[in-house]
């Protein structure tokens, strides 16, 4: 979390706790919510992440600064794209034909991930890692600046996130993504100076939406055969 070291472990230890909860409901009641089911586990680990960037940045490590960095834009730039695709993929009935569609921009979201985090590795350099009103601001290169403006590069980023769960057969997947919006439309009025760490703080407690369905197997409303 932007705020403190202590607040970021904290909600690491918030998330990862119900997201475990919602992966042991995931395997009793059906496995297709499982990719759900971790996706606050994960958003849990990022906040864990971040919380090591708050540790190198106290106590003056750029070594601890720059592995808590990676591990941060690792969900950030790889995991998020190709993984909220293949959720609500795997969620989906197997006669939908929005399968296909989800299925796709997963392929889309691995490749764009790839790009966005493994030039990272081989150019740590490229992460700049900055304090500004009391928040982490992460700020650096990305290989497709050479390619296309950066408001392009997250327009590919936001729709990728948004879009499979918008166009889910399940009510309740459909409010995850309008969850989202919500997070982005927020983060561009107001937290514009720490934009990546506030939206991935937002997005990861919106996450808590997702333990809701599973814990209520709110998908058998629409598809009591498979989840009933």
């Amino acid at each position: 979390m932007c705020l403190s070291q202590e607040v970021s472990f904290a909600a690491s230890a918030f998330l990862v706790v119900g997201g475990t909860y919602a992966v042991t409901r995931a395997w009793a009641i059906n496995r297709r919510y499982l990719p759900v089911a971790l996706m606050p586990v994960f958003a849990g680990l990022q906040q864990f992440m971040e919380g090591n960037v708050w540790w190198g940045v106290n106590t003056g490590d750029p070594a601890t600064t720059l592995v808590g960095a990676l591990g941060f834009i690792f969900f950030t730039w790889f995991m998020w794209p190709f993984w909220i695709p293949l959720a609500s993929y795997v969620l989906e009935p197997p006669d939908s034909r929005r399968r296909p569609w989800m299925a796709a921009m997963s392929v889309a979201g691995l490749t764009f991930g790839l790009a966005l985090y493994v030039p990272h590795l081989a150019n740590p350099d490229w992460v700049e890692v900055t304090v500004n009103q009391d928040s982490l601001a992460y700020e650096g290169t990305m290989i497709l600046d050479y390619l296309m403006p950066r408001w392009m590069t997250y327009v590919i980023y936001l729709t990728l996130i948004i879009l499979p769960p918008a166009i889910s057969t399940y009510y309740h997947m459909r409010w995850f993504a309008l969850t989202i919006v919500a997070v982005v439309v927020v983060d561009i009025l107001f937290l514009r100076y720490a934009y990546i760490s506030f939206f991935c703080l937002l997005a990861g407690l919106g996450t808590l939406h997702l333990i809701y369905i599973i814990a209520r197997n709110k998908c058998a409303r629409e598809c009591p055969v498979l989840f009933a």
